[in-house]
């Protein structure tokens, strides 16, 4: 599940967002003040990995009345969209001021073994397909490479008076993602999206791993 996706990559030096899970309304509340508003809320489910499609994400909540009508409406709707997911209660998570959005991504090639894929996020993924691909491990050469290689690279140096992206933490997440797939070869696939990119640093705002 995504938070506990999260924790690996934490664990792998990758920044991730505060964040902690809640199950109960007094519990929503605590956890809220904790990572500190706003908040979003997302489900936490095995079943569910497509918290969107399932209505179970809200964005930029900050009133405690607002975090409760939240998470009650994040359960119930994921309810309607899985009647038998199993629910293990709720992410609390800070919401990250919106920068630049990438996909740092793994998938298992049964000839190649691992291939890492990179590209920006957002329609250049989903329409424009403007990804670059290696196979696993990489060198950071190779990391720097794969950014170069998209069309849209141009967005992440600084356009129209755009400060650049900070191209070396990306490197340093490829990297950290290559060096992780190859210590757990089972990983069938990772997505690392979005992945928050700004002047300096990059957060990996939502992760997934699926296990073979």
């Amino acid at each position: 599940m995504e938070h506990e996706a999260k924790k690996i990559m934490k664990a792998y030096g990758i920044n991730v967002p505060k964040e902690g899970i809640a199950t109960s309304e007094e519990e929503v509340l605590k956890v809220a003040r904790w990572v500190e508003y706003p908040v979003v809320l997302k489900i936490a489910s095995p079943d569910i990995q497509h918290k969107t499609d399932a209505g179970a994400v809200i964005l930029n909540l900050s009133k405690a009345e607002d975090i409760l009508e939240g998470y009650r409406r994040v359960i119930e709707n994921s309810k309607k969209y899985n009647p038998n997911a199993d629910i293990r209660g709720v992410i609390v998570q800070h919401m990250m001021p919106k920068q630049r959005e990438v996909i740092i991504g793994v998938f298992k090639d049964n000839q190649f073994g691992h291939i890492l894929m990179f590209g920006l996020g957002g329609i250049f993924v989903e329409v424009l397909k403007d990804v670059s691909f290696r196979i696993v491990p990489i060198e950071r050469e190779d990391a720097y490479e794969m950014i170069s290689e998209i069309r849209s690279h141009q967005m992440l140096c600084g356009v129209r008076g755009e400060k650049p992206s900070d191209i070396d933490a990306l490197v340093d997440i490829m990297l950290k993602v290559s060096k992780f797939v190859s210590d757990f070869p089972e990983v069938k696939e990772l997505d690392l999206n979005p992945v928050f990119v700004c002047e300096k640093g990059a957060v990996a705002v939502d992760a997934l791993i699926f296990i073979d």
